[in-house]
């Protein structure tokens, strides 16, 4: 009997994950069954489940599921989270791979964070703004609290996909970099060149922040009203990763106050309030979660998809994708996107 692949990627759709020729490799590998519109009613997946090799898509996959599921061998999640909508413990006891396709983002995440520092630290959107009203100002003057990011101080939290591929375009700027990340010994980030250092520390001495850490169980609210107020006045904040991790009425409070200037493109509800205050605020930058949302990225996603699923339907490990960790997978704490 030949393979075959569900694909049921919804809230994404094949057109959006695949060119062209990554599908027809796709189709190459197995029979594809394919659903584009919304989610797979429950009835057909479960009629085709038992001859399923592999299954695309965020697709709920509890434990009764997948004991009918007898030639699966591995689910890819496409939307960029590891979601608890998978009977994990079953998975990881038959080997079957659970592939997270969200590593396809870092890079336009990781681009857009530093956009969003040197916008901060040079002033680019107000300046941008008062041209347009009339009302620039010239030379010098215009440049009051703007700064170079060449040898400053900078703070990563959290050194995953997003943070290793950040590090690698500041290399020309010669920052001096402090990592906070409690999933990783103090050696691993030596490795990379980096100092690690405590969360307090890092949000007391660094000039620019970059918040990139995945959202868990541990790390909701971890930046709260204390820790945010230990950032300097001159400091940037930039939030692109999961909002959960920041308690935002201190963020706002602070941010109304002048503290510090920040950059956000993940909110805690989205789309975000039209009344709030940060959106009046002119210290803040925002941005309505897109710094991952590129048609190279989406591609991308296609393209390690298809290549670790022809490894494994050889006998061979997937090596493109990030794979579910028995020790972690629990701690995720992600929700699924709504578009």
């Amino acid at each position: 009997m030949k393979k075959s692949i569900i694909l049921d990627p919804h809230p994404r759709t094949r057109e959006l994950i695949f060119r062209e020729a990554d599908f027809n490799r796709l189709k190459s590998l197995a029979r594809v069954y394919e659903w584009s519109e919304g989610k797979m009613p429950a009835e057909r997946l479960d009629e085709i489940l038992p001859e399923a090799a592999a299954v695309i898509g965020q697709t709920e996959l509890s434990r009764n599921r997948l004991e009918k599921a007898v030639n699966l061998k591995a689910i890819v999640n496409v939307e960029g989270n590891f979601l608890q909508n998978i009977d994990y413990t079953y998975c990881f006891e038959r080997g079957i791979y659970v592939l997270n396709a969200g590593i396809a983002f870092s890079q336009s995440v990781a681009e857009m964070a530093l956009g969003f520092a040197l916008c901060l630290a040079r002033g680019l959107v107000n300046g941008d703004r008062l041209f347009h009203a009339g009302q620039e100002v010239y030379g010098a003057k215009s440049n009051t609290g703007s700064f170079l990011l060449k040898q400053n101080k900078v703070g990563i939290i959290g050194l995953g996909n997003i943070g290793r591929a950040l590090i690698k375009l500041l290399q020309p700027f010669e920052c001096l970099i402090q990592v906070y990340d409690p999933w990783l010994p103090d050696n691993y980030i030596k490795d990379y060149g980096l100092e690690p250092a405590g969360l307090e520390q890092l949000l007391e001495c660094s000039r620019i922040i970059f918040v990139l850490a995945g959202a868990t169980k541990e790390n909701r609210y971890m930046l709260g009203r204390k820790e945010l107020a230990l950032i300097g006045k001159e400091a940037l904040f930039v939030l692109v990763s999961r909002a959960s991790m920041v308690d935002f009425e201190p963020l706002t409070d602070l941010l109304r106050k002048g503290r510090f200037r920040a950059a956000i493109d993940v909110f805690p509800e989205e789309p975000f309030p039209q009344e709030h205050a940060l959106r009046q605020l002119d210290n803040v930058l925002l941005s309505a979660h897109r710094a991952g949302s590129l048609q190279e990225a989406y591609k991308l996603m296609g393209e390690m998809t298809v290549d670790d699923l022809s490894l494994i339907f050889r006998g061979l490990p997937p090596v493109r994708l990030q794979r579910a960790d028995r020790e972690s997978v629990s701690q995720m704490s992600s929700k699924p996107i709504k578009g």
